[in-house]
This record gives structure tokens, sequence and C-alpha cells, in this order.
């Protein structure tokens, strides 16, 4: 990274007509990584975007990168195969809930597995969008839609623990409509090594409207938005006169100053625990008991896969007897043809 290197968001910015609906909440999304990618100090050309399948995967053409529009569930295994090719590149993978956690869902925790240097962007609005809002893996368990029009009778994933399940040492989640707090998390995201995955809460105006309207209606949204920072208290609420308590295995909302409650009482975020079980709950909470967790979960240090394969590539290269072509083709048993 360059400090000197100066960007605006415009210098992101493609000349192509943005096709995504008035209102969709990518369009605020778009505008927080291309803030990120402004200010991470990086050369223009370091950057790359990879994307798959859905209304979320148009994204290459309306950013001034380099990008590769994939094909559907296959942006991780494409990402990977370009970072592991240049690992000097800056990949930001951007995805839906059904592109990533469906078709793509294999090659999803493989790649969280790995622990490849790829920035992850998971658009989350709990439906298919592009093929006209047929239920997704995080749809609403008695959702109706297009597909389940009597409601939908599965448990969704929730891509937090999905991602620490998987042995991820990055997850974060932010939502659409919060776009310098979301650009705060991308670039935390992009400086962590290794496998970074942030879910975006993203509301889909023509199919799945309003579904995070319990979350980010003005009304209430202090009192059920929690913004976690690492090293600080968990606390929310509209006089942050609220906050997060270990009670009997789990975790507990409660009013700081009532029912013997005091600021001590209240958990401090540690993003860094290896362990994750926390983080797990964090990941877990949701209404109507608890605020929903924003912010970067987990972030924990742990090998690289691209690092590690570059150094035992070196490492092979410098004991091996065979240093070009000529010594590999003169290699073991040969014969002369007269």
């Amino acid at each position: 990274m360059d400090d000197q290197i100066t960007y605006t968001q415009k210098d992101f910015k493609s000349e192509n007509e943005v096709r995504w609906c008035p209102g969709c909440g990518d369009h605020a999304i778009m505008n927080s990584i291309q803030r990120a990618m402004a200010n991470l100090g990086r050369k223009h050309e370091d950057f790359a975007v990879i994307s798959g399948i859905g209304c979320s995967s148009r994204f290459p053409y309306y950013m001034s990168t380099f990008g590769f529009h994939t094909i559907h569930g296959r942006a991780s295994a494409v990402a990977s195969g370009v970072k592991c090719a240049n690992p000097n590149l800056c990949i930001w993978q951007i995805t839906g809930d059904g592109d990533a956690l469906a078709i793509g869902g294999n090659h999803f925790i493989h790649l969280v597995r790995r622990n490849i240097d790829i920035n992850l962007v998971l658009f989350n609005n709990k439906i298919y969008g592009l093929t006209k809002g047929q239920y997704s893996p995080t749809t609403d368990r008695g959702a109706i839609t297009k597909s389940s029009p009597f409601g939908t009778i599965e448990d969704p994933f929730n891509p937090g623990k999905l991602v620490i399940g998987a042995g991820g040492n990055f997850f974060a989640r932010s939502i659409d409509s919060n776009v310098k707090f979301t650009q705060e998390v991308f670039e935390e995201a992009a400086r962590h090594e290794g496998t970074s995955v942030c879910e975006v809460l993203q509301n889909c105006v023509i199919f799945n409207d309003g579904v995070h309207n319990a979350i980010t209606d003005p009304e209430f949204r202090a009192d059920r938005q929690l913004f976690l920072k690492h090293g600080e208290k968990m606390i929310f609420g509209a006089n942050n006169e609220k906050g997060i308590v270990f009670e009997k295995g789990r975790l507990k909302a409660v009013t700081i100053g009532q029912d013997g409650y005091t600021l001590d009482d209240i958990l401090v975020h540690d993003a860094e625990e290896p362990t994750g079980w926390l983080q797990m709950l964090l990941c877990s909470m949701g209404l109507p008991e608890l605020p929903v967790a924003f912010g970067v979960i987990r972030s924990v240090k742990a090998p690289v896969y691209d690092q590690v394969l570059v150094e035992q590539i070196e490492e092979v290269k410098a004991s091996s007897p065979i240093k070009c072509m000529d010594d590999l083709l003169n290699s073991g048993d040969t014969w002369e043809v007269k």
C-alpha cells in the first residue's frame, strides 16, 4: 500500500449506464465499495472485480477496474484462480445470497476454508431478484414468494454462522442504507489478509421490498441495531442506555442501570478471539429479543493460502535440479534417436 496514491470515488466509476432498478440497495453498496477502493492506497490497476450471476453480479460493468462476469455460482472458483495466478491483485468478489449460498455453496465454503486473500461481498436481499422472485437460501421460513406460494418450509442459512462454521477468519455485516459505515467495513475487510466475507443486508424494491424494514425503520433502528467495535462495550439504544450481557449460556439485552445491571456487566467486543464461539452467538442475534449485530464480528490472523502457495513454489524451485526446459527434457531416462 502507498499512502501517496490519491484517488476519488469517480476514478472507480465506469462510463456504462447503471441498470439497476431505481431505489435498489445495490447503488448504495457500489458507492461504498468505490469510496473504500479510493482510500486503500492501492494502484488503480491492482483492482479486479469478479462476479457470478444475479442482479449484484452486473457489478463489473459499472466499475472502472479489471473485471470478470463469470457464470452462476462460480465466482469463488474464478476469483480463487485469479488471485493465485496474480497474488498482487486486490480481488473483490461480488455475489448474492442465491449465487453464493445455493449453486455456489460448495465453492463458497472451500474459499472460506482455504483462506485465499479475497474480499467477498455478499448482497443479501433474501430473494432471487434477477429471476423474478423465487425464495433463496436466506429467505425466512414461511415467506410467500413466486416459488413458495404457500410459504417456505425451510430454515434459512445465517451467512455469518456459515462462515465461522467453515473455519472463516473474517466476517462482517452491514446494511445498504448506511453508506459511510459500509465503506468503513469494506476498508477493514480489504486490509485483512485472507478471505473476508462482508454480508450486506440489501433491499430489493421489486420482489422483496421492505424485507429489512424491522431493522432499518428510523423509529426503531437505534434499539434494533448493535454496531460493534473491537475493544469497545456492546452498547446500543437511542441514548446508549442498553447493552449486551452473557448470562446462563446465552446473550441477553439489558438496560444499564436497571435490574442491577451496570456498565461493568456489558460485554466488550473481541473480534480477534480465535475460537469464535461468542462471535457465532453475535452472528445469531436477531429480533425481537436481541438487536442485529453490525460491523466486524470476526477478524483473526491465520495462514493465507495464496501467500503460502507462492512460498512453497519458491522453495521447490530453489531445491529442484531442474532450472529450465532443457533441464526438464534431459532429466530422467533419455535416449537418442538416430
